[in-house]
């Protein structure tokens, strides 16, 4: 009986699916699917429509380590971005010695980078920075999406902060107002680089100091009583 159920059930639904497809082709409508086409860039020049700025305690980032991986794409851009946040890591007491640098060709790279530098246990927080502006192409959405989730992994499965310091701009002009104009995104990251670490060490108690960068040979494990690596950065 089940059987014979089914089998009248597939019936009704192909049957079903028939008319539906005879009836679209007679109304006109094509079963093809059509991809929505892509948003047009708005044309806002370099004014910051909608855009805040965050609200930050003073802090103290006197034993913080901060590891800051830059893209070299739009590096005038970039440039000015790690400069902001550089001067403001040393503003808020974080010692020059504990501030590491290192870049990477463009912003796809930027997770990788990150996710190496947070597995090397020798940094607090991760500064990822970079510049994406949009084109004529879907490039500008699918490295942008991408990257953000990428750096948001690596933050989640290493429990090693990653701040997102990439901006996703429609035009060149844009990109310039935030890093050479009155408000330099890379002192808000700088801040906001300082207080998750000192979030991450309350919540996870302080780790070792050691030297910062990728300074023991892959496979070798840290232990309390070996003494600290001696190089510093990759």
């Amino acid at each position: 009986v089940a059987g014979r159920r089914n089998l009248v059930f597939a019936r009704t639904m192909r049957s079903f699916v028939l008319a539906l497809a005879a009836v679209g082709s007679v109304a006109g409508f094509s079963s093809r699917v059509v991809a929505p086409a892509r948003r047009a860039a708005p044309s806002r020049g370099a004014h910051m429509v909608g855009e805040g700025v965050a609200s930050f305690v003073e802090l103290d980032g006197s034993t913080v380590r901060v590891a800051i991986v830059h893209s070299r794409w739009n590096d005038d851009i970039t440039g000015a971005l790690l400069d902001g946040c550089r001067k403001t890591l040393l503003e808020m007491k974080v010692p020059a010695e504990n501030i590491f640098e290192t870049s990477v060709p463009g912003a796809f790279e930027l997770p990788l980078a990150s996710r190496l530098l947070a597995l090397s246990g020798t940094t607090d927080v991760i500064i990822a920075i970079g510049c994406l502006i949009d084109g004529e192409t879907t490039h500008f959405d699918v490295i942008s999406n991408t990257v953000a989730k990428g750096l948001m992994d690596v933050g989640l499965q290493t429990a090693t902060p990653v701040v997102f310091g990439v901006l996703t701009c429609n035009t060149h002009e844009q990109a310039v107002a935030r890093s050479h104009g009155g408000h330099n995104h890379g002192v808000d990251w700088a801040k906001t680089a300082v207080e998750m670490a000192l979030l991450r060490s309350s919540a996870l108690g302080k780790r070792s100091q050691g030297k910062m960068g990728f300074s023991v040979a892959a496979g070798t494990p840290l232990t309390a009583s070996e003494p600290a690596p001696s190089k510093y950065g990759f």
